[in-house]
């Protein structure tokens, strides 16, 4: 994954999870975080993103393949993925779409967040 951070998360309890949806993944992004798990060189069991301060305007998205949830993250499945959301990035990510886009700019994941006020060009940051 082009997107990844390279986290590393220890394992820990079992994780939460709350009852509304906040973050829809597209069957292209689905397939493209199952691909990066199966050829993942550590264990993972699922995909984490976060929204850090940074980046051109304001905040940044960031993902990575992470083996466990931590235990205050919320825990999202889609189409057999787990997705774990830590309670900060929990507010700017409800509602997103996730999907995976194949250019000939190259590939990667895009966001489609209905809280982001504008966006950059390079799609990865907003505000």
């Amino acid at each position: 994954m082009s997107s990844g951070t390279g986290l590393a998360i220890p394992p820990c309890n079992r994780p939460r999870q709350r009852g509304r949806a906040m973050i829809n993944l597209t069957d292209s992004a689905v397939n493209a975080v199952k691909t990066a798990i199966s050829s993942a060189a550590q264990p993972a069991s699922g995909l984490r993103i976060m929204v850090e301060t940074g980046g051109c305007a304001g905040f940044k998205y960031m993902m990575g393949l992470a083996e466990e949830a931590k235990p205050d993250d919320t825990v999202i499945e889609r189409g057999g993925v787990k997705v774990f959301v830590d309670n900060m990035s929990h507010e700017h990510l409800n509602g997103t779409t996730i999907d995976f886009v194949v250019a000939l700019e190259g590939s990667g994941f895009t966001f489609d967040n209905p809280n982001a006020k504008s966006s950059c060009s390079c799609g990865k940051s907003f505000s």
